[in-house]
């Protein structure tokens, strides 16, 4: 395993129990318009014309997510910073590493 893959595995499970740790607070400002229905987060997909939220939840626990119109899903708070600001996931892992200056 090359150094550089080290680095990166080690990243996104740093980045995402970072973002585990405030993700009540992330989703606020990820997803300004969603409000918190037990364990979920549900507000409108930012990426399609969503009218009103339902179809777009995210798991505040686990950071699991999905939006049940499209089928787009994904397992983690990573994936869901990528999806919903158009990044790769390393892109995703990086900049929210940098923003809180992890390695």
């Amino acid at each position: 395993m090359s150094a550089q893959t080290k680095w990166r595995s080690v990243s996104f499970v740093v980045v995402n129990m970072a973002c585990l740790n405030r993700f009540p607070d992330l989703l606020v400002a990820w997803l300004p318009d969603g409000r918190r229905c037990g364990q979920e987060w549900v507000a409108r997909n930012p990426t399609r014309a969503d009218r009103r939220a339902g179809s777009f939840k995210v798991n505040t626990v686990t950071g699991r997510w999905a939006d049940f119109a499209t089928g787009d899903a994904g397992g983690d708070p990573v994936s869901l910073y990528a999806y919903i600001n158009g990044l790769t996931q390393t892109d995703a892992a990086r900049t929210l590493g940098n923003e809180w200056g992890l390695k």
